[in-house]
């Protein structure tokens, strides 16, 4: 989608209306109905969807999956629920909730690693393998796509090795330009004021790089920086 084209319909609802700062649920609906093919949600769902997801983040994954039982047509409403079933540890049902989500958004990347998750533990290794080429196929630097095809070619023994560590190879690097973006986001949260935000994003960029990265060094320099700063 183009971002010009999403604009002008905010400006003519949420933000002539001067809701768009005060309120999160018109920001979630305007994020999720642009981003969705099927017709835009009601308030309700995505009140629900908002629910479930803080509900969700606590671990309480059973929870979120029956508050969300009743959706059927809500794309990021199904991929939660998927995963809530799948954390919860009921596969079945994981499965066939993905399985919609992907009917509906083929090319949704959360709905399609987790159901290649959920093939996995059932014991559908080919399955799990196609999803995840499919993953690749549409975001070939995919960090979590690719340490789970990484793990499949490690358990076909030494044949998937080398496969292995070619696709962690390029999770390295994958990580490292996340890593980049983090540390971006960091630096100019740091410049408007925003010290413990650029610590956060500095967290987690830590998070993605090893500790000889050439990247790790400007992280350890701009924390300096902050906590010299801040103290």
């Amino acid at each position: 989608m183009k971002t010009g084209s999403l604009f002008p319909k905010l400006r003519g609802s949420v933000f002539l209306a001067g809701t768009w700062f005060r309120n999160p649920v018109a920001i979630l609906f305007c994020l999720l109905a642009a981003a969705c093919a099927s017709p835009s949600p009601s308030e309700q769902t995505l009140l629900l969807y908002a629910a479930s997801q803080d509900v969700y983040r606590q671990g309480r994954f059973s929870e979120a999956a029956k508050m969300l039982a009743g959706e059927t047509d809500f794309v990021p409403g199904l991929v939660l629920r998927g995963k809530s079933e799948y954390l919860g540890g009921s596969l079945d049902a994981a499965g066939k909730t993905l399985e919609r989500a992907l009917a509906l958004k083929p090319h949704d990347t959360e709905a399609a690693l987790f159901l290649a998750r959920v093939s996995r533990e059932s014991g559908n290794t080919k399955e799990a393998e196609k999803l995840a080429e499919k993953i690749l196929g549409d975001h070939p630097r995919d960090i979590r796509a690719l340490r789970f095809a990484a793990e499949l070619a490690r358990e076909r023994g030494a044949p998937g090795e080398a496969v292995s560590a070619a696709l962690l190879d390029r999770a390295v690097e994958a990580s490292a330009e996340s890593a980049l973006v983090f540390l971006d986001r960091a630096r100019l949260r740091w410049s408007g004021g925003n010290c413990p935000g650029a610590l956060e994003d500095l967290r987690r960029a830590r998070a993605l790089l090893s500790q000889d990265s050439p990247v790790m060094r400007a992280v350890e320099i701009l924390e300096s920086i902050i906590s010299e700063v801040s103290s």
